[in-house]
């Protein structure tokens, strides 16, 4: 059993790798090619962040929020470009959605759904919230540690090497997760208080928390299976963002208290979209 939730864990991290390193590889370049100029027109763009965020998000895997974690650590995007991407995070729902024969009609509604409230919190966001952390520098991810370009290694070594450490670091926190998980069972979660109004939306937030793809997996399903009102699978996949989060707190560790405020806004966004999902229900008795 623990062997099995160890070899899902090494799978689950293997597939985010292309992601990560492209990221990585991206960074690098800019660290060593991108003048004054290029800097400048990277984060004008950002304006149009949370739109990219969320139509990025809603492709299935966490790779664009594990990627979205490490641009935001380095200011490269926005916090509401990094909320919309989080938010809009399909993980492992789309697949299972198509693969359970799901009407098209109610799998574009999930999917418009969480790209709507991405895009519409992370610009709000944006527009409200003033980060007070100075901008960094757009520059390689490495720069701090060797001197690879003087060396002549050039970006790719670099890049790799930074993007096999994030790996290390997810395999062992969802090794511990899916090793929990795998002695505990999550059967135990599918309790009738799942399918109480607003109680559900609270708890079912709380599992897309976790930063697994069991918990998109879990929730999917529940849903499907009657255990969870739609409402309440919402409010867990608006929080759900795979392994993102643990991505945030690896690079962004030096600042962990905004890493919790950005947790706990991603919750709270998550849930109150929940319960006005579960509003319109009653309101239009859908």
């Amino acid at each position: 059993m623990l062997t099995e939730a160890l070899r899902d864990s090494l799978f689950d991290s293997i597939k985010i790798f292309p992601f990560l390193f492209l990221v990585c590889l991206i960074m690098e370049y800019a660290g060593h090619w991108a003048g004054k100029d290029q800097e400048n027109q990277v984060r004008r763009l950002n304006r149009y962040g949370p739109l990219f965020g969320g139509l990025a998000g809603i492709f299935p895997q966490c790779g664009f929020s594990s990627g979205a974690s490490e641009l935001y650590a380095r200011r490269i995007i926005t916090l509401g470009t990094l909320l919309s991407v989080y938010l809009a995070t399909s993980d492992e729902m789309l697949p299972i959605l198509i693969s359970k024969a799901v009407p098209p009609v109610r799998i574009f509604q999930i999917l418009f759904l969480k790209v709507l409230v991405g895009v519409l919190s992370g610009t709000l966001a944006d527009c409200l919230i003033r980060e007070k952390v100075p901008e960094q520098k757009i520059g390689s991810v490495s720069e701090k540690k060797c001197c690879c370009q003087e060396k002549g290694i050039g970006i790719w070594l670099p890049a790799l090497r930074h993007s096999l450490s994030i790996l290390l670091f997810l395999f062992l926190i969802t090794g511990v997760l899916n090793c929990v998980i795998a002695l505990y069972g999550v059967s135990r979660l599918s309790s009738f208080w799942l399918n109480r109004p607003v109680v559900g939306e609270i708890l079912a937030g709380l599992i897309g928390l976790i930063p697994n793809c069991a918990a998109s997996v879990l929730l999917t399903e529940l849903y499907l299976e009657g255990g969870l009102s739609f409402s309440a699978m919402m409010s867990g996949l608006f929080t759900g963002s795979g392994v993102g989060v643990l991505v945030l707190f690896r690079e962004n560790h030096e600042r962990w208290k905004e890493n919790i405020r950005i947790v706990g806004l991603l919750y709270g966004i998550g849930v109150i979209s929940g319960l006005c999902i579960l509003l319109l229900q009653y309101a239009f008795g859908c």
